[in-house]
């Protein structure tokens, strides 16, 4: 056989149509599929949904919580998903909220916890000054405090009792002509700070609420 008849066999089987059985067509087959799969599984990762409980209305601080006061929705959380609490957890009879979540969010599971673990609780003040319009629950404020005179005429200077304190809820009262008659605020205090607003409270003391945007503490 000549040398070009030669060199015209070996380019027709390099240039062949593959088959089957051709391990290369096999193996790029196998690349093929394997991707696909990767990204399959990849776009089902990232688009699925748990169910998470958000709260049915407004959590307050030392609440006890049960399944009435949550709801459960599906959402995607991925990497933070440990930081909320599941609608697959079993919630505990001596549950409470030691930290406030509104109506909507998702809870957190740091706001869950038990009544011995509240650093703060909540102390109601009736208020006789307005509250400031831009007040609300988790907004803070200062707790200032004037002491009737001993003399049971007029009041001494005003001090400073709970720097940032935050509100934990507002309660308006209407009368049956559907006017306000008087808001009660309760505040979250310490348990230091518990007992001198409530003797300030018990001595007919003024107390006025101003508003802390900053929630500066000291």
């Amino acid at each position: 056989m000549s040398s070009d008849s030669q060199h015209g066999t070996a380019a027709a089987q390099r240039f062949k149509k593959p088959t089957w059985r051709d391990p290369r067509l096999v193996v790029g087959l196998l690349l093929v599929l394997t991707s696909i799969v990767a990204v399959v599984l990849l776009i089902s990762t990232l688009n699925r949904t748990e169910p998470y409980y958000v709260a049915a209305h407004d959590l307050s601080v030392g609440q006890s919580v049960s399944n009435d006061d949550l709801v459960p929705v599906d959402v995607r959380l991925q990497d933070a998903s440990q930081h909320y609490v599941s609608a697959e957890t079993d919630l505990k009879d001596n549950d409470v909220l030691v930290q406030r979540v509104p109506k909507g969010q998702l809870v957190p599971t740091n706001a869950v916890g038990t009544a011995d673990e509240l650093d703060r609780s909540p102390v109601g003040i009736a208020l006789e000054t307005p509250l400031p319009a831009e007040a609300r629950a988790g907004s803070r404020v200062d707790v200032w405090v004037a002491e009737q005179k001993a003399s049971g005429r007029g009041y001494e200077k005003p001090r400073k009792l709970v720097p940032g304190a935050e509100i934990s809820k507002i309660e308006t009262t209407n009368s049956a002509l559907g006017s306000s008659t008087g808001t009660t605020v309760h505040v979250l205090a310490t348990p230091a700070q518990v007992e001198p607003l409530v003797d300030a409270l018990g001595n007919s003391a003024k107390v006025t609420l101003v508003l802390n945007p900053s929630g500066d503490d000291s």
